[in-house]
């Protein structure tokens, strides 16, 4: 009995234990709800902790992946960039010397240096900036002498550039980017090196204050980094423009700590720190100038300065004309001059130095393209609104007669504003490309232009060709024009203008034209201003007609706006000397700056050409094929003439040097 009890008791007592643990796991019990929280939290965090790890797994094969696929693709990129960097650049295809060249084929690397060359220019100079707007005013032989650029442009190919400031040059397929790799070893005249900052520098002061050209085209940059200091890269605003790299590549780089830009647009007379092999020794404002070879210029020995700059000082006087300087040469104070007057190659040359064998007539044939030289219209005078006016003016320019009588027949006649070039659309008909172009501006072009058929009308030689008058009148008659008994006249305005002239070459042939208007009426005046009047005038385009003339240039291109856009009409000191302004011309210049080849390049300035000869904006002159230059007899130069030479030889005959005996007894 008493076991039972105890048995009983247990099970009681189970049984009461059993009902506690039931009651505890019921949902409100407190303990039991803890232990669900504990348990929730545990799985969530083993859940993340999972989710986590899934992660790191999935990056790291990524991360192992990528440098896998990097280390196969690292060789293709080396090649790639190792393809983009060049060490020069032409507008079409790649530059003509291979990377290893030793001098440029015009330069004689064995050249003696020493000795002093004499020369005298015309006119005078008020400032030594030739970079501003007043660049007119301040002697452009600085250029290259003194200031130099990021890279040196061939006289013997028509548009390539070689390493200077910058050794190498990077750009990409699209010509969207193009960066500059600076040589460490370039550095100004007052030692200091040259970086990124001078580069970035220049660029931002000659955008903002340089000559109109300058602004045009880095205001086509749309962005400069400096990565490093000696790393310059301009990003391109979209859109095809393949001169802009060239441009910038021809950018003078000036120092950042000795150039003032606050003042950089004034006329003043601070001596240069430029990075050239010559330094600037003497000033005699207005009158003379005297470069010093730097003796430690440090580009020296680069194969794109060997052979050249061969002189120690270069001692330049300025003249009020052409006759004081051909004096100047008379007496013995000149070295080499280059005669621009066929009348005086003609005759004047024939004085003791002469007979003596002093100085020698030296006849040279680069065969370089010419430009346009001719009598210009000023569009900005309203008189010459009309084209058959300026049409018929230019009818009446008997150039037959002058070149036989003044000229003693040396002269061919001017038919292109790229004459003498692959450019010129004379004698050849408009190709599909052309037409193309053309088609958008209707009117622009004449058929007979369009044809190639076109030329300045030719005279019988007589010096009064009545024909070519009737030819002039009937065309003025078809624009309203009669000729009245004080001569020729519209509406009641008499048709008269001043011809403006520096020297007394113009002067007489601005005679000769002005007798031959005078048959059909126009009473034509010329004026002659000295040098000083004449620059201030023609800067400021106060004139009716005056004798304009450009350098060649051996590929047409951005320098095309300047002389003829509507955007350039107004430019005080500007190229555009016609005023000339029309959509045609726009459009046309803006198909030749963004040709993407050579191709569609020709087309683009060949239609230019015939929508400029359309425009009558020009009385077109006469070119020689040849220059006349007279020098001293011992002075020399590489039998191997550049095929571009630039006003023929620098400003300073850069490949040009004294024989050893004149310099020995110096």
């Amino acid at each position: 009995m008493i076991l039972g009890k105890r048995i009983l008791g247990k099970r009681k007592a189970s049984l009461a234990y059993g009902g506690r643990a039931k009651n505890a796991r019921r949902p409100g019990n407190e303990d039991d709800v803890k232990r669900n929280i504990w348990r929730e939290q545990r799985l969530r965090h083993q859940s993340i902790w999972k989710a986590k790890r899934a992660l790191f797994l999935c990056a790291a094969s990524l991360i192992l992946f990528s440098m896998a696929i990097s280390c196969l693709i690292a060789p293709f990129e080396r090649v790639a960039a190792a393809e983009n960097v060049k060490h020069g650049l032409a507008l079409y295809g790649d530059p003509a010397l291979p990377a290893n060249f030793d001098h440029f084929p015009y330069a004689n690397p064995s050249a003696p240096k020493g000795g002093k060359l004499r020369l005298g220019m015309i006119g005078s100079y008020e400032s030594l900036n030739p970079f501003n707007l007043k660049f007119a005013s301040a002697p452009q032989l600085l250029i290259g002498n003194v200031y130099q650029s990021l890279m040196a442009r061939s006289q013997d190919e028509p548009y390539s550039f070689y390493p200077l400031i910058a050794e190498s040059i990077e750009i990409d397929s699209k010509w969207e980017h193009v960066i500059f790799h600076l040589d460490r070893r370039a550095r100004f005249s007052d030692r200091k090196p040259i970086t990124a900052e001078d580069v970035l520098f220049s660029f931002e002061l000659l955008k903002a204050k340089g000559r109109p050209g300058q602004r045009d085209a880095f205001g086509r940059v749309s962005k400069v980094e400096t990565p490093d200091a000696h790393t310059v890269r301009f990003d391109l605003i979209s859109g095809p423009d393949r001169e802009l790299p060239l441009l910038l590549a021809a950018m003078p780089v000036l120092s950042n700590t000795a150039t003032d830009s606050a003042h950089f647009d004034d006329v003043r007379m601070d001596i240069p720190v430029g990075s050239g092999p010559y330094i600037v020794k003497e000033v005699k404002i207005g009158e003379r100038l005297v470069l010093a070879r730097d003796a430690d210029y440090w580009a020296k020995d680069l194969p794109s300065q060997r052979g050249l700059y061969n002189f120690d000082e270069i001692d330049i006087d300025w003249h009020r004309d052409g006759n004081a300087l051909f004096e100047a040469l008379k007496a013995g104070l000149v070295d080499y001059r280059e005669e621009s007057s066929a009348s005086r190659w003609l005759k004047g040359y024939d004085f003791p130095a002469i007979r003596d064998g002093i100085v020698v007539k030296d006849v040279l044939r680069p065969g370089r393209p010419v430009g346009m030289s001719g009598f210009v219209f000023n569009l900005r005078n309203k008189l010459f609104d009309d084209v058959r006016l300026r049409e018929a003016i230019a009818m009446t320019f008997d150039f037959e007669w002058v070149n036989a009588n003044l000229y003693g027949g040396l002269y061919r006649r001017t038919v292109s504003y790229f004459d003498e070039s692959q450019y010129s659309s004379s004698g050849r008909p408009a190709s599909g490309g052309e037409r193309a172009l053309i088609s958008k501006y209707p009117g622009a072009v004449r058929e007979d232009i369009l044809e190639g058929k076109w030329r300045p009308p030719e005279h019988d030689g007589s010096g009064r060709d009545r024909n070519i008058a009737r030819q002039a009148l009937r065309l003025l008659a078809e624009s309203g024009y009669k000729l009245a008994e004080k001569g020729l006249e519209k509406d009641g305005r008499p048709i008269a203008f001043e011809i403006m002239v520096r020297d007394h070459d113009e002067e007489r042939l601005a005679l000769n034209f002005a007798a031959s208007l005078k048959r059909i009426g126009v009473a034509a005046q010329p004026r002659l201003y000295d040098e000083v009047q004449y620059q201030q005038r023609r800067r400021k385009f106060e004139y009716d007609v005056m004798i304009g003339q450009w350098l060649p240039a051996a590929v047409p291109g951005a320098e095309q706006a300047g002389r003829w856009s509507s955007a350039s009409i107004d430019k005080e000191k500007g190229t555009n000397l016609a005023g000339a302004s029309s959509p045609a011309l726009d459009g046309l210049i803006d198909a030749l700056i963004r040709a993407r080849d050579a191709e569609e390049h020709l087309s683009a300035a060949r239609a230019l050409d015939r929508a400029l000869l359309s425009g009558f904006y020009f009385v077109p002159l006469f070119h020689a094929g040849e220059i006349w230059t007279v020098h001293s007899t011992e002075l020399e130069r590489p039998a191997r003439l550049p095929n571009f030479p630039i006003y023929p030889f620098g400003f300073t005959l850069e490949q040009w040097w004294w024989k050893t005996n004149k310099i020995g007894r110096e």
